[in-house]
C-alpha cells in the first residue's frame, strides 16, 4: 500500500478518534474549533493558496459544523458560514476570483433592499440586529463562495481532495452517533424525526449533513479507491452513513444523497466510451443491491416504523394528513406575503413576524425558496434563477466537472427542507461551478 493510502487510513482513524473523545468530554469540542481556525489560516497563508487550500480547509469545516452544533463547540452560532467566508476571502487575497463573477456581485446587491427594508422597521419584539444575520448569512456566504469558485481552475485530482476533506470530520460525526445511541431500537417509538438517532441534535441538520456524507464516501469509493482495502473502508462508510441517515427519521438527507448518487452515476454513464458503460452499469445493480439491504436492515432495527415514515403514515399506519409536517401552511404564508408585497418582499427576518401578526403562527418553513419569495419580493425571484441557471449553463459549456450537477441538486433539494441553517448548501453550490482540468494543472491566471 502506498503512503499516501496508508495517511489515508491514518486519518480515518484520527478522526474517528476524535469523535470519541468529544463524546467523552464535549469540552474539547470548543478547542477543537479554534484549532480549525488557526489551522487552516496557517495552511492557507503558508502555501499562498497555490493550490486551493482555500477549498480544501473549508469543506473540512463543512464536514465538522454539525458535530460542533452538537457538542456546543461553537465559538458564535454562524461560526460555520463565518469560517467559510473568512477562508474565502483569504484565498482571493492570494489567487484573485474571476470578474466574470458578476452575476453573483448582481446576487449580492439584491440582497440589500430588504435588509434596509427590515433595519428601518421597529418592532419591540423584534431583535433586528439577531433576525438579519440569522436570515442573511446564508445567501451571504453563498454569494462570497460563489465569487471564489466561479470558473475557478483546479484539477480533478485536487477536487478528489476537496471531497477527502469533507469526509474525514464526517467520520467523527457518525462515531459519536455511534456513541450516543448504541441502540436504535431502544429509542425508536413513533415515525416523527428522532433527536435521539441524530445526537441529541436537530434531525434535519444531521440528516443533511449524513446524506452528504452518503454521497462523498460513495465518490471514495468510486473514484478514489485504488486497492481493495481502501474499496471496502468506503463502501462500508456509504452503507454506515445510510443506515445512520435513514434511523433519523428525518428524510431529506437521504433522499438527497440518492439524487446526487443518480445524477452522478447518469453523468459518468453518458461520458463514458463503450467498453466503460457495463463497468458502470454493473455499479448501478451492486449499489441498488447494497440500498436494499441497508433499507432492510434498518426497517428491522426500527421495527417496521421506518417504511411507515416514508409512507408517510403514523406508528398505527394511519396516513398523515401532511405531506411535510405541517410546513405546507408555512410556506403558503409565505407566498401570501409575496403576493402582497411583490417588489422588495417584507424584509429579512420579517416573515415570522408577520406570520406571527397574521396567523398567531410562530415557526419558520425552513424552506428558503419561499423564504427568498416573502422577504425579498421580485428581487428574490431574480437571485433565485441566477444562482440556478448560472452553474446549468456553465456545465453545458463545459463538462469536466462531474459532479457539478450532484452539488446544484444537494443545493436545491437542501433549501428546500433545511433552508441554510448549515453552510454546507451554500459551500457546495459553489463547487458546482469550478472549472476543472482532468490533466496536468494549468498556470494560475485569474482574469
Amino acid at each position: 500500500m502506498k503512503k499516501q493510502e496508508l495517511y489515508y487510513i491514518y486519518l480515518i482513524l484520527f478522526h474517528a478518534f476524535i469523535g470519541v473523545l468529544v463524546f467523552l468530554m464535549p469540552f474539547l469540542s470548543k478547542l477543537y474549533t479554534i484549532l480549525i481556525l488557526g489551522y487552516g489560516t496557517f495552511y492557507i497563508i503558508k502555501n499562498k493558496n497555490k493550490n486551493n487550500e482555500a477549498l480544501v480547509i473549508s469543506a473540512y469545516v463543512i464536514g465538522v459544523e454539525v458535530l460542533l452544533r452538537m457538542t456546543d463547540g461553537m465559538l458564535l452560532n454562524e461560526f460555520g458560514k463565518f469560517a467559510v467566508m473568512f477562508f474565502m476571502f483569504l484565498g482571493m487575497i492570494f489567487s484573485g476570483f474571476s470578474k466574470r463573477a458578476y452575476m453573483y456581485w448582481l446576487f449580492l446587491g439584491l440582497l440589500i433592499p430588504s435588509i434596509i427594508l427590515t433595519a428601518v422597521t421597529t418592532y419591540f419584539e423584534f431583535d433586528i440586529k439577531k433576525e438579519i444575520f440569522f436570515n442573511i448569512t446564508g445567501p451571504v456566504c453563498l454569494g462570497i463562495c460563489a465569487i471564489y469558485c466561479h470558473e475557478r481552475k483546479i484539477t480533478f485530482d485536487r477536487l478528489k481532495g476537496v471531497i477527502t476533506a469533507f469526509c474525514l470530520p464526517l467520520v467523527a460525526i457518525v462515531v459519536y452517533l455511534y456513541l450516543y445511541t448504541p441502540s436504535v431500537k431502544d429509542v425508536i417509538s413513533g415515525t416523527q424525526s428522532n433527536f435521539e438517532t441524530s445526537g441529541g441534535f436537530g434531525p434535519n441538520q444531521v440528516s443533511t449533513i449524513l446524506g452528504l456524507g452518503i454521497f462523498v464516501f460513495f465518490v471514495q469509493f468510486l473514484l478514489n479507491s485504488k486497492n481493495k482495502i481502501l474499496a471496502l473502508i468506503n463502501a462500508g462508510f456509504v452503507l454506515v452513513f445510510a443506515f445512520r441517515g435513514i434511523v433519523t427519521f428525518s428524510r431529506g438527507g437521504v433522499m438527497t444523497a440518492v439524487i446526487m448518487i443518480v445524477l452522478l452515476l447518469m453523468v459518468l454513464y453518458f461520458q463514458a466510451n463503450f467498453n466503460t458503460k457495463p463497468k458502470i452499469g454493473l455499479i448501478i445493480v451492486l449499489s441498488f443491491l447494497a440500498g436494499f439491504g441497508v433499507w432492510g436492515y434498518s426497517s428491522a432495527q426500527t421495527g417496521g416504523l421506518i417504511n411507515k415514515r416514508y409512507a408517510n403514515q403514523d406508528a398505527r399506519g394511519r396516513e398523515k394528513n401532511t405531506q411535510l409536517s405541517g410546513r405546507e401552511d408555512l410556506m403558503a404564508s409565505e407566498i401570501q406575503m409575496f403576493l402582497d408585497n411583490p417588489i422588495f418582499g417584507v424584509g429579512v427576518g420579517r416573515n415570522k413576524i408577520v406570520r406571527k401578526q397574521q396567523t398567531g403562527i410562530v415557526s419558520a418553513s425552513h424552506n428558503e425558496l419561499t423564504r427568498m419569495l416573502a422577504e425579498h419580493g421580485s428581487l428574490g425571484i431574480i437571485d433565485l434563477l441566477i444562482l440556478f441557471f448560472t452553474p446549468i449553463v456553465l456545465y453545458l459549456n463545459d463538462r469536466q466537472n462531474i459532479f457539478a450537477l450532484s452539488f446544484l441538486a444537494f443545493w436545491l433539494l437542501t433549501i428546500n427542507h433545511a433552508a441554510m441553517r448549515l453552510a454546507a448548501p451554500a459551500f457546495v453550490y459553489a463547487l458546482s461551478l469550478l472549472k476543472v482540468y482532468h490533466f496536468e494543472k494549468p498556470t494560475l491566471h485569474r482574469e
